[in-house]
Parts: structure tokens; C-alpha cells; sequence
């Protein structure tokens, strides 16, 4: 008898046979989300959203700046929770999102569906000083306009400057170490709210070690940070998938009108590829950390490629089978080449795929809404993308 031959398009079609209208549920979840209810029913969906009371720990450290230690919003907020069907499973989905990010907008759809097609309980953590981790001024076009006019005065005609990104790019450009401290506390906020699930103390996820990541853009920076660093061991097991993301920090172009302008990602990347070595010269708190501590190395390698590079190659290698990633062709933001330069340790490495969409798309925007028949195209796509990660996750 001849050999099923099972192909992954095969083992797809068995596992999610109801394609979803992605437009449509986009708008669905837009008009019902809120981050000021507790619990919110899906319309015909056993999937529900629960917001979830997060208080970090974190306090003023040599690592923070001391002003930020001031704002209230990112030591207080909540966190949405897409429970699945099955409220009896032990499968957990992180899902980290992109740098700039004011809502989770874009984002329900896809913790949506991973909840669905691999019944986990998705959780959208924000990362400190985004979506609802900062005062809502940052979120005024109004006010941010004002302050964009008046940045532009004040140091020139600012390329890639735009409302949207301005908040940010000013804090960049006044302490780029805000970059790093942004994602440490995030990390540390991560640690807390996962070993409360490991020791049955969450809310409402049930007791597990069960606990994957899916992550984009600076999402996936940061994840795989937390993967080689591995805190607390309490990643040893974990699988990432990555979307739009994977590359060292030298490997991508963060100057866009939706995440920096070009002033403040010259003063980040000059830093952290020029300077920052520098300052950990000495002894202090500092240099102890990023020189000893396994999260400060695994920041310091994921900056440029020749930088501790075979501390990082070594430990890429024994996550081999953990991490995948897709990226896109036309992603200029964060390149391909640099991702692949950063996770395909040889030529028959798999672990990541480039693909291209056949419509206008973003790395900002990959998955853009139409009122046209292109709709369809975006809906294939986007279905196809996140069966991959949910394969992969599941």
C-alpha cells in the first residue's frame, strides 16, 4: 500500500475548514471592543474577551528614567484576554505587538483567530508605554500636532515626522535608553503575569506551563530577547512565532510616520550601535547587568550581528525547532535579508519564509482593509498567514 503523502496544506484544510471573512470580522470586533468592560461577548462566537487588571512592580532603577516613573498609566492598566471555547484549556498564546501602537485595533483579529483555530487563551500585553499604558494626551491628534509644529520649529524640518509618531520620537530622541528600559520593564511585567498562570493564581487562565509567543515587529525583538535570556527558566519550552520581525536591532529601518521620525531613530541607532558599549566601561550596576545577566547579554547580542556573536548563534542554534518566522518581501521597515542574516544558521534551514502579497500592504499594514474586491485577496492571505502561526503554535 503506498505512503499517505499528508502536506501541511492538507493537514490545514482538516484542521480550519470554515474560512474567515477577515474584513467583516475585523469591523465586528472594532464595534464591540472597549478596554473599560470586563467581560465582552463575540456575536456568534463561544470566544470571549475578558480585560484583565495589571499592576507593575517595577520601580525607579539606574536602567529608568526618572520622569517616567511619574506616569500613572504604565503602572496601572489592563490587558484583553480572548478566552477560548474550551475554558478547560492548557494552552496559553502571548501575543506581543509593534513599536508606536495606540489600540489594539489591528490586533484583535489575529488573537481572535489564534484563539479559535488552536483553542488557547490569547493574551494582548502591552508593552510599557503603549496602547493604554500612557497618558491619553499621546493619543490627541489636536495636542500632538501642536507638539509636532512646535518639535519641527524648534530642531528643523523633521523628516518622517507626523502626529502619530511624535510622542515617541521625542522621548527617543531626549534619552534613547528608553528604548531598552521600555522593554525591560515589559519584560518583567511578562515574568510576573506568567508565573502567576504557572502557579494557578491568573484570574481566569487555569494552571499550565503551557505558554507560547506570537510576536511582531519590535514584539518579536523582544521576544526573543525573553527566549534567550530565559528568565526564571520559565521559557525552556516555549515556541515563537514571528511575523514581520526577527532581525537585529542594526537590520531595520525604524523611521516611518507611524512609529519614529528619521531624528529619532538616527539619535536611537547611533547609540545603541556607537555608544552604548561605551558607557558599560567601569563597574557599575549597570555593566553588571548587561555584561553578567543572561537577558542584559541577549539584548546586547540582538543589537548588531558582530556583537557578541557566538553567544547568540549558540543559543539561536539550541532554539532550533522553537522559533519561526515569516516575513514579507516588500517589508522595509524590517528587512528579510536581516532576518534571515539573524535566525537561518544554513542554506536547508526552514525556520524562516519570506512571502509576498499580491496588494498594496505595509510592514505598518500588512493586512489593510479594502471596500473593494481586493477584500478577498486580503481575507486569503490573512488566513493563510495566521494558519501558519496557529500550525505552528498549536
Amino acid at each position: 500500500m503506498p505512503a499517505l503523502n499528508v502536506t501541511a496544506s492538507f493537514v490545514s484544510e482538516l484542521l480550519f475548514p470554515i474560512p474567515m471573512d477577515y474584513s467583516k470580522t475585523y469591523n465586528d470586533l472594532k464595534s464591540i471592543f472597549t478596554d473599560e468592560s470586563k467581560e465582552i461577548s463575540i456575536p456568534g462566537s463561544k470566544i470571549k474577551i475578558y480585560n484583565i487588571g495589571f499592576r507593575s512592580e517595577m520601580t525607579q532603577s539606574e536602567f529608568s528614567n526618572k520622569y517616567d516613573s511619574l506616569i500613572p498609566e504604565n503602572k496601572s492598566f489592563s490587558y484583553p484576554v480572548f478566552v477560548p471555547a474550551s475554558i478547560k484549556s492548557d494552552k496559553v498564546i502571548l501575543l506581543l505587538h509593534g513599536l508606536n501602537e495606540r489600540s489594539w485595533l489591528k490586533y484583535l483579529v489575529w488573537a481572535f483567530y489564534l484563539a479559535q483555530y488552536t483553542d488557547s487563551y490569547v493574551i494582548l500585553f502591552p508593552i510599557s508605554f503603549h496602547i493604554n499604558r500612557c497618558p491619553s494626551s499621546w493619543k490627541d491628534p489636536r495636542a500632538m500636532v501642536s507638539f509636532m509644529k512646535y518639535r519641527n520649529s524648534s530642531l528643523g524640518n523633521i523628516d518622517m515626522s507626523s502626529f502619530a509618531n511624535i510622542a515617541l520620537s521625542n522621548r527617543l530622541t531626549e534619552d534613547p535608553m528608553r528604548f531598552f528600559n521600555s522593554g525591560y520593564q515589559t519584560t518583567v511585567d511578562i515574568c510576573k503575569l506568567i508565573s502567576g498562570i504557572r502557579n494557578g493564581e491568573h484570574e481566569i487562565i487555569p494552571q499550565t506551563d503551557k505558554i507560547n509567543i506570537f510576536a511582531y515587529s519590535i514584539g518579536a525583538f523582544l521576544a526573543e530577547i525573553i527566549l534567550m535570556g530565559n528568565p526564571g527558566n520559565q521559557f525552556t519550552d516555549s515556541k515563537l512565532f514571528i511575523f514581520c520581525g526577527g532581525s537585529v536591532f542594526s537590520n531595520m529601518q525604524g523611521s516611518s510616520k507611524l512609529i519614529m521620525d528619521r531624528l529619532a531613530f538616527n539619535r536611537v541607532y547611533n547609540f545603541y550601535l556607537n555608544d552604548f558599549e561605551e558607557t558599560l566601561n567601569g563597574k557599575s550596576p549597570l555593566t553588571d547587568f548587561f555584561c553578567s545577566s543572561q537577558i542584559g547579554m541577549a539584548f546586547r547580542a540582538m543589537i548588531d550581528l558582530g556583537r557578541l556573536k557566538t553567544f547568540r548563534e549558540n543559543i539561536l542554534k539550541n532554539l532550533k525547532g522553537q522559533i519561526h518566522s515569516l516575513s514579507l518581501l516588500n517589508d522595509t521597515v524590517i528587512p528579510s535579508k536581516g532576518v534571515i542574516s539573524t535566525l537561518r544558521n544554513s542554506k536547508k534551514d526552514n525556520s524562516v519564509d519570506i512571502w509576498d502579497f499580491p496588494y498594496d500592504y505595509t510592514h505598518e499594514n500588512p493586512f489593510p482593509i479594502f471596500n473593494s474586491s481586493l477584500s478577498l485577496k486580503v481575507d486569503y492571505w490573512f488566513e493563510k498567514v495566521f494558519t501558519e502561526a496557529a500550525l505552528f503554535l498549536a
